[in-house]
């Protein structure tokens, strides 16, 4: 159980609980004491079932309604920083009102406060609810909890009809999101010295070649379920030689692929190896996109309910996660992504309850 010092008031205001869980340090890996406090709030209401696996919670309501939607945050954050402290939170007066500051407030704790907000208030929804609130999404795919949690109890999530993250938005709602792909695209060369270049072959000219065609690529707008995904190729990284008396044997330029969720894994990658035909390509990381689904009831009667317009994902998200499994998904939560990992990470206080009241009306 958690220590005093730990314990979350879920009857507290939303901008109250989020800076108490902001001022619970969890940067990844490190998620234990707010995942206890979470826990033992959870288990404190009695309408809801609570499992907890590794560093991730996951609480449901077992009504018997006729539809299941997920409400899912991560509990984690990236590293803080000493020069501006950012934690503990601190309510600062800003030009457009009042902002909380400090780590965590953005990215994504206000999200979590308002789930913790909705499992307290609503204790008989219109739709059954499984909330997961979860550890690691801020690092290496392997760690996150909610990949955790459909490997090992895929039960607790594949009945939903409907999937919400929590992740910041600015208040607006964004459907789906897009893949991504990075691959090393390769040129080979002969290693000679730079003093006679003609007894070798230079692997670094030949990437002019890659970035030639990445400077004439035309990317793709796709509307997907009615929303605009803007497709984007490019080169993110390069790498070559061995030394400055050395004619370059090799050249690696690491291209990243943001491609509509229309597209498979296995399309996005057939169509970047056709992009870059002739040259040696190697797919290191391919991440497929999330349709937002939005002719189906359950996601209708959400946008309805928040009255607000949707628009699509642009970055990517764990609402692929939920694509994968059969569930759609949107994003929506407090906070400008914008200011996410910044040294001054900050969120309007209007925006935490504001969030919070559009799932009070869409659930209760």
């Amino acid at each position: 159980m958690p220590s005093t010092a730990t314990v979350l008031d879920l009857t507290a205001d939303v901008t109250t609980l989020t800076a108490a869980v902001c001022d619970i340090e969890s940067v990844s890996l490190g998620e234990a004491a707010l995942t206890d406090a979470v826990e033992a709030a959870l288990r404190d209401l009695p309408h809801l079932d609570v499992t907890r696996l590794g560093n991730t919670v996951v609480a449901r309501t077992s009504l018997g309604r006729a539809e299941r939607v997920v409400l899912a945050g991560h509990l984690d954050t990236v590293p803080l920083t000493s020069d501006p402290a950012n934690l503990p939170t601190r309510r600062v007066e800003a030009p457009g009102g009042e902002v909380l500051w400090g780590r965590g407030t953005v990215d994504m704790k206000g999200g979590v406060a308002v789930v913790l907000r909705v499992a307290h208030e609503v204790r008989a929804p219109s739709r059954d609810v499984t909330l997961v609130l979860y550890e690691a999404e801020e690092i290496d795919s392997r760690f996150n909890g909610l990949l955790h949690v459909e490997q090992q109890r895929p039960e607790l999530l594949t009945d939903a009809d409907f999937a919400v993250l929590l992740e910041p938005t600015d208040g607006r709602v964004e459907g789906g999101c897009k893949g991504t792909l990075r691959a090393e695209v390769s040129t080979t060369g002969v290693a000679a010295h730079s003093a006679r270049p003609w007894k070798g072959h230079n692997a670094i000219h030949d990437a002019g070649e890659v970035l030639a065609r990445l400077t004439s690529y035309e990317p793709a707008t796709v509307v997907v379920d009615g929303l605009e995904f803007r497709e984007a190729l490019g080169a993110v990284l390069i790498s070559g030689g061995t030394a400055t008396n050395v004619v370059p044997d090799r050249c690696t330029v690491t291209v990243n692929y943001r491609y509509a969720p229309s597209r498979s894994e296995a399309e996005a990658e057939a169509h970047v190896r056709e992009v870059f035909t002739g040259f040696d390509v190697d797919v290191v990381d391919n991440a497929g996109g999330a349709r937002p689904g939005l002719h189906l009831p359950a996601a209708r009667a959400f946008v309805d309910a928040l009255g607000l317009p949707v628009e699509a994902k642009q970055g990517w998200t764990d609402v692929a996660r939920f694509s994968a499994i059969g569930v759609p998904a949107v994003n929506f939560g407090p906070g400008d992504p914008n200011l996410a990992h910044m040294d001054d990470e900050q969120c309007p206080v209007e925006q935490y309850a504001r969030c919070e009241a559009a799932l009070l009306r869409w659930l209760a």
